[in-house]
């Protein structure tokens, strides 16, 4: 089924930045769709941090907040529904969805996340976002002082080290071999009192997701309490391969400043097109990203 209207804008993606732009543009009286799947990347994690006003509130009821508000604006339209393509038109863009139906838009923007790619490691999915965390600044103080490891690539574990060393006394870092590791790099990190082990993790023993103790390929379990993990991930929607997307070395779409992405009329924001995994991050990209479609809708009129 193809709806007749075409509409200034198309989210897809009706998360947090997806919500964000959507309200810059509605107060900007724009026609715009929403089309979102209802699987948030961070729907297993029970309270936000870091974003002022919203500190300890669910996931959830942020999402839900922000949509009952951003519905308020007549011009602003949402469907649970998952975008399956997209074609290039004279006019914008054609959407298809997994229902069939097809919606025109002059303008596309993508906030339609990534998907955290799970280890398999029995465990370890039921602990994703409560006790095995990705952030020290989304989940470090709700975990200050607790028996802490870290579970990366060698250059994000260096990266983490300091910052959570500055949270709590007991860390260790989980590598695959020693030697992975430069000699000046072991010494900086024994010279802070963070521990080794060198070995897989191949078992996570929890209680409803919270980290009781992890076992490793050499035997041995250890207990731990947190464990901060950096996941490889996939695009949550492939349209912007398909469109003609440039992606950056890291798997994220490719943005300029003012989060145009490389095919004209096509933008990003949010977790897809950004590395800085947070709330209140997304909100600022999607918030910027509206202002700046409406801004490119409105030279294009004014002529």
């Amino acid at each position: 089924m193809v709806d007749s209207k075409t509409f200034d804008v198309i989210i897809i993606g009706g998360s947090y930045a997806g919500l964000s732009a959507a309200m810059s543009l509605g107060r900007s009286l724009r026609n715009v769709l929403i089309i979102d799947g209802g699987k948030p990347c961070n729907r297993q994690t029970p309270h936000s941090h870091n974003f002022i006003t919203q500190d300890g509130v669910e996931p959830s009821r942020i999402n839900e907040q922000a949509k009952d508000q951003v519905l308020n604006y007549d011009t602003v339209e949402f469907i649970e529904d998952f975008a399956l393509n997209a074609k290039k038109t004279e006019s914008g863009f054609n959407i298809t969805t997994l229902s069939g139906k097809v919606f025109n838009a002059h303008k596309l923007i993508f906030s339609s996340g990534i998907k955290d790619i799970m280890p398999d490691i029995p465990g370890f999915s039921d602990c994703w976002g409560i006790s095995i965390i990705h952030c020290p600044y989304c989940h470090g103080f709700e975990n200050k002082g607790k028996k802490t490891a870290i579970y990366a690539s060698i250059p994000r574990a260096l990266h983490l080290a300091p910052l959570i060393k500055n949270l709590t006394g007991n860390l260790t870092l989980i590598i695959k071999n020693m030697t992975d590791l430069k000699e000046d790099e072991i010494q900086i990190l024994k010279n802070n009192q963070v521990k080794f082990i060198a070995a897989d993790i191949t078992s996570i023993e929890h209680d409803l997701g919270n980290l009781k103790s992890i076992g490793f390929s050499n035997g041995e379990k250890h207990s731990f309490e947190a464990l901060y993990a950096s996941l490889p991930f996939e695009q949550h929607s492939q349209i912007p391969q398909e469109l003609g997307c440039t992606f950056t070395y890291d798997g994220y779409i490719d943005v300029t400043p003012f989060q145009e992405t490389s095919i004209k009329g096509v933008y990003a924001c949010g977790d897809n097109s950004n590395m800085f995994r947070s709330v209140a991050n997304a909100v600022n990209t999607g918030n910027f990203t509206g202002a700046k479609v409406n801004t490119d809708l409105a030279n294009g009129q004014f002529k």
